[in-house]
């Protein structure tokens, strides 16, 4: 069955994103899991009989899923630069039971065509203490991102 992912940016032109597929790594292991957010998404059903190193690390894709990386662009240390997610794919827009949407995402999932010099790849230690870190601030009550897992 697949997953109930929207793709409404995928509606924009292509120069605003592309379809990437992660790139698959050597023996993946589950580091952190977020079970209150998933439960919170509504993903937990949907996580049951899935190996979670394999879907985080980009390793398996749920079925009906069609990544993608945004090309987009602003201003960086006072000038204007083209960006794009170098090390980043939306797995699939996910609407909660509440309407809200979210956007799934793996961060170090390899090169896109938005990536500039580096591989694409994402450090555990920096994964961790954004994890940790972005726990804090919604705990905090301070908008951010959250993280469900670190591979």
């Amino acid at each position: 069955m697949n997953w109930p992912f929207e793709y409404t940016y995928t509606q924009l032109p292509d120069t605003l994103w592309a379809r990437v597929d992660p790139i698959p790594v050597r023996a993946p292991r589950l580091l952190i899991f977020n079970d209150a957010l998933a439960d919170t998404l509504g993903l937990s059903p949907w996580l049951e009989d899935v190996d979670l190193a394999a879907l985080f690390s980009g390793n398996w894709l749920p079925p009906g899923a069609r990544p993608f990386a945004q090309a987009y662009a602003g201003h960086q240390f006072g000038h204007f630069a083209v960006l794009g997610d170098g090390r980043a794919l939306i797995l699939g827009e996910w609407c909660t039971a509440d309407g809200q949407r979210m956007d799934l995402q793996f961060k170090g999932s390899g090169r896109t065509p938005f990536s500039r010099r580096g591989d694409g790849r994402a450090a555990v230690g920096p994964m961790l203490r954004e994890y940790l870190i972005s726990e804090a601030m919604y705990a905090l009550g301070i908008p951010t991102t959250r993280a469900l897992a670190v591979v």
